[in-house]
């Protein structure tokens, strides 16, 4: 079995953690069925960086001021 190898920035991986626990809530749910499991997991994704963009959007970070 071929390995994979992945380095994310610190901010990708807070966005695969908000993702996962997003997924792991459909997937508790039962939305996701066996045939759409990569829908779920695109929308997971997409939901997840909506939540990122709307914070850096409503909060100034220390790194942010001047």
């Amino acid at each position: 079995m071929a390995k994979n190898h992945l380095t994310l920035q610190h901010s990708e991986g807070i966005i695969v953690q908000a993702a996962a626990q997003i997924y792991s809530g459909y997937l508790a749910s039962g939305r996701v069925g066996e045939d759409d499991n990569a829908h779920w997991m695109r929308q997971s994704i997409k939901e997840a960086i909506a939540i990122a963009k709307g914070v850096d959007d409503a909060v100034i970070s220390d790194r942010e001021v001047n």
